[in-house]
């Protein structure tokens, strides 16, 4: 697949999965794209948790759950009408879950690169899940991203060493297809932004305010 048919193509997968194993050779694949990604200081902080699990993902399942309502509850009623539309996760329908996990003390004590960004970590952590995503489009399968947990509840049932920071929940299996459309547009939830929206030239655009009458 060339990579600008898979960058538009990727979705983020809830209800498609088939519930079929992912075959080995095809998951080293996407891990070591995603272990390919760049990162500050070439130090490299993410871990891979892969969660088979039946157990876990059940339990995790229910504090996702436990979180939509939590969530609901500040909707207003055609908000909340609209989300009640929408599924949130494949946690029970896909086999394999990764964790995706950020340790801020890989590579340290100084990080080359992040003196000035505290962040920047955190930004190779999301370029490293960007990576499994699109390989894991190109091969055909389908990826779900889950953000409806608390941290402290994941790292807990994970048994994640203090200071690390689980940073993504992904389902990740086969599927019956992509959708054309994204779910939250589909659903109306939201539209996709134009790009002449989203780029600006030299400096931030000036807000134009309306002056009073003088």
């Amino acid at each position: 697949m060339e990579l600008y048919d898979a960058i538009h193509r990727r979705r983020d997968v809830r209800a498609q999965f088939t519930g079929e194993p992912v075959p080995a050779d095809t998951l080293h694949r996407i891990l070591d794209a995603a272990h390919a990604a760049p990162s500050v200081g070439y130090s490299q902080p993410w871990d891979f948790v892969l969660v088979r699990d039946a157990a876990v993902r059940r339990r995790f399942h229910r504090h996702v759950q436990a979180e939509r309502a939590t969530f609901a509850a500040t909707l207003d009623d055609a908000a909340a009408e609209r989300f009640a539309r929408i599924k949130i996760d494949g946690v029970l329908e896909s086999t394999l879950s990764v964790v995706v996990t950020y340790d801020p003390e890989r590579g340290g004590p100084a990080v080359l690169g992040r003196h000035a960004i505290a962040d920047a970590g955190l930004y190779s952590v999301c370029l490293a899940i960007q990576n499994l995503w699109l390989a894991a489009t190109a091969e055909g399968l389908g990826v779900g991203w889950v953000s409806f947990y608390r941290e402290s509840f994941l790292a807990e049932l994970l048994g994640v060493p203090a200071g690390v920071r689980p940073v993504a929940w992904l389902c990740v299996g086969p599927v019956t297809h992509l959708e054309a459309v994204p779910d939250l547009e589909r659903h109306g939830w939201r539209r996709r932004r134009p790009l002449a929206e989203a780029v600006h030239h030299d400096r931030w655009p000036q807000r134009v305010t309306d002056r009073p009458n003088s």
